[in-house]
């Protein structure tokens, strides 16, 4: 199942607890535009608590800063919604939480655009023992499809990695 083949929110978070599981590690978030629905839907899966430690809500730009730890210079030279704070998002959680995997999410929701980026502009990354993958999406329909499908998108992205890589995997 390749990130591109699930497209559902549920199915996407149990195959990322499932395959997190087997390999004995841990993941954090850092939401922003998803506003804790990333974590909701995490913990919806049994046996979660096995590998989730928690996550940040980062929704002001400054929380950004002050609680995952984004550097103020980047969020200062680019904005919240940018590839460079999704990756920093996904580090600080992972590093924050103390977790093996680190998922971040970031950018416009709507109704309206934001500081000149387009509604459905979102960066979704995923950090991890071997480093760190983001990915742009522009996404279509309302304000829930935009967060829904960001939700699917990134749980989606670390099912790929988990899947692609070996690294990290505790014996």
């Amino acid at each position: 199942m390749s990130e591109e083949q699930i497209d559902d929110p549920g199915v996407a978070a149990a195959a990322a607890v499932h395959a997190l599981v087997e390999r004995r590690q841990t993941l954090a978030v850092a939401e922003s535009l998803t506003g804790g629905l990333l974590a909701a839907t995490i913990v919806e899966i049994a046996g979660v608590s096995a590998v989730f430690r928690g996550g940040l809500v980062v929704y002001a730009t400054e929380l950004k800063h002050t609680l995952a730890g984004v550097p103020r210079q980047l969020l200062d030279e680019r904005g919240p919604v940018d590839a460079d704070v999704a990756l920093a998002l996904a580090e600080g959680a992972r590093e924050r939480c103390g977790s093996d995997w680190g998922l971040a999410t970031t950018g416009v929701a709507g109704p309206e655009p934001q500081d000149g980026k387009p509604v459905g502009l979102v960066f979704v990354a995923v950090a991890g023992p071997g480093g760190a993958t983001v990915r742009e999406l522009r996404l279509p329909g309302s304000r829930a499809d935009v967060r829904n499908a960001t939700v699917t998108s990134v749980l989606s992205l670390l099912v790929a990695e988990l899947r692609g890589s070996t690294a990290g995997i505790a014996s």
